[in-house]
């Protein structure tokens, strides 16, 4: 089996339940399985040494889980229209990735989560992007021949799947943003077939 990476922060739940449903899509596709991880809070201890087995949830993500991935979906919530610290701080972290090309070739997307609809959704997918870009992948988003992105008055957008939470993060996820998720799944672990494919 190959291993799709599914790499996220959250902090309300939403991006943690999009990260499940994106991985429901890519393990819908013969032999393709989600490989769902998280990153650790950043705090000013952050350079000491922290478990690499949370108290619960997702096991935290390890450079070599990037490298031997076969692609990545990335998500994390919006901040100030931009991704998370945590997040940013782990991508910091794969410098020996880059200089190896461990990741070029290899197919990735993003997806986000914001308290309003003009919480920075799509400035926060394209800020995502620009990483993945230098690290040299092949980045995917989500095409109109997937009917909830037209469908949806929520999230959604052709950058990557995304999420209204509300102020207070007590929107659900919808059946249009979870159809967007799942259908990511699908096309990111497709996309891994046709690049592997001997």
């Amino acid at each position: 089996m190959s291993e799709i990476l599914v790499l996220y922060y959250s902090k309300g739940g939403s991006v943690k339940e999009m990260a499940s449903l994106i991985g429901r899509g890519i393990n819908s596709i013969d032999g393709f399985t989600a490989k769902i991880r998280t990153v650790p809070d950043v705090f000013p201890e952050t350079m000491n040494v922290k478990s690499q087995i949370p108290e619960s949830g997702s096991l935290f993500a390890s450079i070599e889980d990037l490298e031997s991935c076969s692609g990545l979906a990335l998500g994390s919530p919006t901040r100030f229209g931009n991704m998370a610290a945590p997040l940013k701080y782990f991508l910091d972290t794969a410098t020996a990735a880059w200089i190896k090309g461990s990741l070029e070739n290899k197919p990735a997307c993003v997806f986000t989560s914001s308290g309003s609809i003009h919480g920075g959704n799509e400035s926060t997918l394209l800020a995502m992007q620009l990483p993945l870009f230098h690290l040299g992948m092949i980045i995917m988003g989500v095409p109109y021949s997937v009917p909830a992105l037209s469908n949806s008055s929520a999230g959604g957008t052709p950058y990557g799947a995304s999420h209204v939470g509300g102020e207070k993060n007590d929107n659900p996820i919808t059946e249009d943003e979870k159809k967007i998720c799942i259908s990511q799944g699908v096309r990111l672990a497709e996309l891994a077939k046709k690049i592997n494919r001997k």
